[in-house]
């Protein structure tokens, strides 16, 4: 599969149909090239546009495949922004320590906004129901103003679902950092507009245009290394409400119910986040080509088969992101 970025000149349609077919595969690219330069090029736009770019960062496989692009949109130079991450205090140390690392490899400096400061401090409660995803927003906004970044990359996909779906690739938040649809700007082919008042910022989206197969795609094709639980490794598991939750520090079986579930199975892990609502799958996919033909094969999104903060309402990504969350 390609996609065709030709804008194809004049000339050659003045020359006759069969030099403008000639001109017309001469700049035809392969799917995952034609998606790499059109993300490149957006972040190459956004550095040169904006004063303060970050970009969030969580050791996920989409800002991890964020910052590769990143590091060869300007090598052999280093990337010229930072990197934020939100921790709630309930992430995977497996995928902390990749942070960490990578961060430290690519000698990028690292911004940690900390949900658990803000439990501890008073500003944020804890949640009934134990998960912390939905507390991340405050702590974002507040490094966002309290940095003046002015451009924030987010690793968001039209595939993942329809919150997302409907998103420009540079979306305006307003001085409160709050979605407001009635706001966003046009974006007509790849004319984007980064246009905004004091106190505004935009997000940008290189891999809006991705899907959960490109990315893996992607990250066969360059080698690029993951988190350990993104494959397949034996874990203590249990149900709840339709989903395999590690049994943790972070996420305990409550129910007599769930306590009689508990078993070790053979599990990977599509999306990482905060451990008390990020489920597993069962897999046996160990490299990233497994995981290919896995993804591939499934007939349900990642966020929908292993993200409970999405379940919590019909409209819940939709009005974290109108609150100034992803």
């Amino acid at each position: 599969m390609s996609i065709d970025l030709t804008h194809t000149h004049r000339t050659t349609e003045a020359a006759g149909p069969a030099a403008h077919a000639r001109a017309h595969q001469r700049y035809r690219l392969p799917r995952a090239e034609a998606l790499e330069s059109e993300s490149i090029h957006l972040i190459r736009e956004v550095v040169a546009e904006f004063e303060r770019p970050v970009l969030l960062f969580s050791g996920g496989k989409d800002s991890v495949v964020m910052l590769h692009l990143a590091a060869k949109a300007f090598w052999p130079g280093k990337v010229p922004f930072g990197v934020l991450h939100v921790d709630t205090g309930h992430n995977f140390p497996e995928v902390l320590e990749y942070r960490d690392t990578t961060a430290a490899r690519l000698d990028v400096k690292l911004h940690v906004a900390t949900v658990q400061e803000y439990i501890d401090d008073g500003r944020l409660r804890e949640r009934a129901d134990g998960t912390r995803n939905p507390l991340q927003t405050q702590p974002l906004l507040d490094a966002i103003t309290g940095h003046r970044f002015d451009a924030v990359f987010g690793g968001g996909r039209r595939d993942e679902e329809k919150a997302r779906a409907k998103e420009r690739v540079i979306s305006l938040r307003d001085e409160f950092g709050q979605w407001d649809p009635r706001n966003q700007r046009p974006e007509l082919w790849n004319l984007y507009n980064g246009r905004h008042r004091p106190g505004e910022h935009v997000r940008a989206f290189p891999l809006s245009n991705w899907t959960e197969l490109d990315v893996w795609h992607y990250i066969a094709a360059e080698g690029i290394e993951l988190p350990s639980l993104y494959y397949a490794h034996q874990r203590e598991v249990f149900d709840r409400d339709g989903m395999l939750l590690s049994v943790g520090e972070f996420a305990q079986p409550k129910t007599e119910t769930e306590r009689a579930s508990v078993r070790s199975e053979q599990v990977r892990y599509r999306t990482v986040g905060d451990m008390s609502c990020t489920g597993a799958v069962l897999s046996d996919a160990a490299t990233p080509q497994d995981v290919v033909a896995e993804v591939a094969a499934t007939r349900i999104t990642e966020r929908g088969a292993t993200r409970a903060d999405d379940r919590l309402s019909e409209a819940a990504m939709e009005d974290r992101k109108k609150e100034g969350y992803f």
